[in-house]
């Protein structure tokens, strides 16, 4: 749709100008005194556009799309498998964080968040060369799920770090 290469690594700016130069072309208001057959399609194509546009601006769901697009679906719902050292550093950040709620520790709490933000970045990189370099979409997808627990093990650690008591200074 947006005429841009099927990888993984994507230029932002240019995913910008390619979304602009569709949405210009099939924006609602280019066929306001068109058919309604016109701008019930019009509205479709700008609705596909920007669903589009946010799938592909969002990591996650950029790597799950190129993965099924290369016949691999990450099925993260109902393939929860992840190697042994991934489990067991999810049950060590588990046990930190439910010491650092305990003790209301705010900083920790932070440092244990730069930790995680530090794998989930590693994970993109891993992510990239398995789609960009590699041709490796089952790698891709195993990295995917391990992507989306660490998505949802920051938003966990944000909101800790949300109910603890303002300390005043």
């Amino acid at each position: 749709m947006f005429g841009l290469p099927e990888t993984f690594s994507l230029d932002a700016a240019q995913l910008e100008r390619a979304r602009l130069a569709v949405q210009s072309q099939v924006h609602p208001d280019r066929f306001a005194s068109g058919s309604d057959r016109d701008k019930r399609l019009a509205m479709q194509m700008a609705a596909q556009a920007n669903a589009a546009y946010l799938t592909l601006k969002n990591p996650v769901q950029r790597a799950s799309y190129l993965c099924e697009r290369r016949g691999v679906a990450v099925q993260a719902e109902n393939n929860t498998a992840m190697p042994t050292e991934f489990l067991m550093q999810q049950m060590q950040w588990r046990e930190a964080l439910d010491e650092l709620r305990e003790a209301a520790d705010a900083s920790g709490l932070e440092i244990l968040r730069a930790e995680v933000q530090a794998q989930r970045a590693q994970r993109i990189e891993a992510i990239r060369q398995a789609l960009d370099e590699q041709n490796a979409p089952q790698a891709a997808a195993e990295q995917v799920r391990a992507l989306l627990f660490l998505d949802r093990f920051v938003e966990e650690l944000r909101r800790t770090a949300d109910s603890l008591p303002q300390s005043s200074a």
